[in-house]
């Protein structure tokens, strides 16, 4: 953090100052910052997970979760490579050493949003905390934004998606919406390597391509607090 809680400058980025919420800037393009960036087709998107070997290995052999996967507990999905990394450590965390891509039917990830509560209360998108824990309770799905994350981990200015699944949807997405799982522990490793070695220009190439995701209109008005003024 630097003077007046602001985030450190990302390298290349401009950091801009409007109404109490920042924006980055990389090669001219301003961020907004509440937005999905994903890597996605026309068809499917990708998100990121974690696991122990249990899970993780047999998954990413198959292309499909183990029945040892709990179907009932809820999951967490990142469409960020950067997110999953700090969040697993790049691999290097206890019961998160096998970090899968998962390609999901774009399908099912739009209804989980459609479907999907904030987890947290906000009073520019709930009427009051009470209809939000009754919301809570009954979605399928829930929304966090956490801070983007650089190569080496530090907080970005914009958000990055994180969408729990629970209950019909956790099943939906290990056995309906999942159309591919591929191990990129490796990768993490190289990358990580790269950074470790200063050479982050090597360690941005390999990332995987994550650009805006093509949001349907309205389907995160529900989903995006209002910045702090």
């Amino acid at each position: 953090m630097t003077g007046a809680g602001r985030p450190a400058r990302p390298p290349g980025a401009v950091i801009r100052w409007r109404a109490g919420a920042a924006r980055v800037t990389l090669s001219g393009v301003e961020e907004p910052k509440y937005r999905i960036r994903a890597r996605h087709s026309a068809s499917t998107v990708t998100v990121y997970q974690a696991y122990a070997p249990g899970i993780g290995g047999p998954a990413a052999r198959s292309g499909r979760f183990p029945a040892t996967w709990k179907r009932d507990r809820m999951t967490w999905i990142k469409p960020s490579f950067l997110w999953m990394m700090y969040r697993c450590g790049w691999g290097r965390k206890a019961g998160q050493e096998v970090v899968l891509a998962v390609e999901i039917a774009r399908e099912g990830f739009e209804w989980a949003l459609r479907n999907a509560c904030l987890s947290h209360y906000d009073a520019a998108v709930h009427p009051d905390r009470a209809a939000w824990r009754r919301q809570l309770k009954q979605a399928p799905a829930r929304v966090q934004w956490d801070p983007e994350r650089d190569l080496r981990l530090r907080p970005l200015a914009h958000r990055s998606l994180q969408l729990g699944l629970s209950g019909a949807a956790s099943g939906q997405y290990a056995d309906a919406w999942t159309a591919g799982i591929t191990d990129v522990t490796p990768l993490a490793r190289e990358i990580h390597a790269l950074v470790g070695a200063g050479d982050l220009d090597a360690a941005r190439a390999l990332l995987p391509a994550e650009t805006p995701y093509p949001v349907p209109d309205g389907l995160l008005t529900h989903l995006r607090p209002e910045p702090a003024p």
